[in-house]
């Protein structure tokens, strides 16, 4: 018969009697566990969606750039989710390599010669199987600039290259000087400053593809490199656009604020040991011009550069150095459409530091700001493994310029 009211109360009296006296009932088992679970699993997504889940802070001045990003570039306008477990920007950018996947990607290398006698390692993929673009003559061509000691290798280059792809255009990766596996010709590395190699590597891909349309994208370094090279050169320049990512605006304040206690244990000094290994590779080169064993001993970024980029690279001081790195004194100057993303969390690029009213005052920049992310971040979804906030960011920034850029470039 159909169980009554009652009856399911009796019921549910007579087990719960029996298991307490076949379990011990710890804890979760007494129900005040599992309602405090309960409570602070809404309390949390309420903080959550409250104080983490934003939309990024969109900054630019053109009103036409502004409405192109919100119709062709439309993630910089929508709610950033970050993963619920680890927001937090040192969480985020220590995560990231260990948790996102690495597409597979087939590069042909070139090594191409320099005014100085030196060379560089290009990785190029010549994307020949695209169905978009199936002229190689003027499929769009993206240069992608990895950061610090980054290579071709790193995850989020290969994320690029795995967006640019679907969307059928060409990549090729710019390494810096002696870090990809090739030798120092010449006892030179390279450094934040110093333009000259990446302008010889955008007159080299352009030489070679005239007709193609032409773009970059740079991450941290690279991004800071890149801005600097715009900087330089204003409109004079094959670039029709550039996207710049978790760029170090201000060389001053990011050191001091990877010298803080935590993030020179998190960040810092893994740093500075793989600067100094990567000199080390070529020691037999550089240590005619350089005294290494005191370089070795170099604790910080900042001792680093003291004693090896800045004295390389001809400056009189460290500082002297640090004011030419920094993107945001040529920010102004900058003559192309250019998206910059950072995170106010960022550790490397301190919030105070990032050039919000510099931006205002140049037509062609939009900073996009979001209040999570770290530093080459950008983790979204609960296991966020294939594809980054960033990684939207880049393909659609990419696909908005070689296919809707006429809309902007009239600005």
């Amino acid at each position: 018969r159909p169980l009554r009211a009652m009856d399911w109360q009796v019921l549910t009296r007579e087990l719960s009697l029996y298991l307490e006296s076949q379990v011990r009932v710890g804890f979760f088992g007494s129900g005040v566990g599992l309602s405090l679970v309960l409570g602070f699993g809404v309390a949390y997504a309420c903080y959550y969606l409250n104080s983490i889940a934003k939309k990024p802070q969109l900054v630019a001045s053109n009103d036409r750039f502004c409405r192109f990003l919100e119709e062709y570039c439309p993630v910089v306008t929508e709610t950033y989710y970050p993963t619920i477990w680890c927001w937090e920007g040192r969480v985020q950018t220590l995560l990231r390599p260990f948790i996102t996947s690495r597409p597979q990607v087939q590069y042909r290398n070139e090594l191409i010669k320099t005014a100085d006698g030196g060379q560089i390692s290009l990785d190029w993929f010549d994307n020949d199987d695209s169905s978009y673009y199936p002229d190689a003559s003027t499929r769009p061509t993206v240069l992608l600039l990895p950061g610090l000691t980054g290579t071709s290798k790193e995850s989020y280059i290969l994320h690029m290259i795995h967006q640019s792809e679907t969307l059928g255009y060409r990549c090729v990766v710019f390494n810096n000087r002696g870090i990809a596996g090739e030798e120092l010709l010449t006892p030179r590395t390279y450094c934040a400053a110093n333009t000259e190699d990446l302008e010889a590597v955008i007159h080299h891909v352009h030489s070679l593809h005239p007709s193609a349309p032409f773009m970059a994208a740079g991450v941290s370094m690279g991004g800071m490199l890149l801005l600097n090279y715009l900087g330089k050169t204003g409109r004079d320049t094959p670039l029709m656009a550039a996207a710049i990512f978790s760029a170090g605006w201000n060389v001053f304040e990011s050191v001091e604020s990877l010298e803080k206690p935590l993030n020179w244990l998190l960040f810092n000094y893994y740093l500075t040991t793989c600067l100094q290994s990567s000199i080390n590779r070529h020691r037999q080169m550089l240590e005619k011009l350089f005294d290494l064993d005191l370089v070795m001993k170099a604790r910080t970024v900042r001792e680093f550069d003291k004693q090896f980029t800045s004295v390389m690279f001809g400056y009189r001081s460290i500082d002297d150095y640090y004011e030419d790195a920094s993107p945001c004194r040529k920010l102004k100057s900058v003559g192309i459409p250019v998206l910059c993303l950072n995170s106010v969390d960022d550790v490397f690029s301190p919030a105070h530091a990032i050039p919000v009213e510099t931006a205002k005052q140049n037509a062609n920049v939009a900073l996009v700001l979001t209040s999570c992310g770290g530093h080459i971040g950008f983790l979204e979804g609960i296991w966020p493994r294939k594809c980054t906030y960033m990684d939207r960011v880049f393909k659609q920034f990419v696909q908005a310029v070689f296919e809707h850029g006429n809309k902007i470039f009239s600005m």
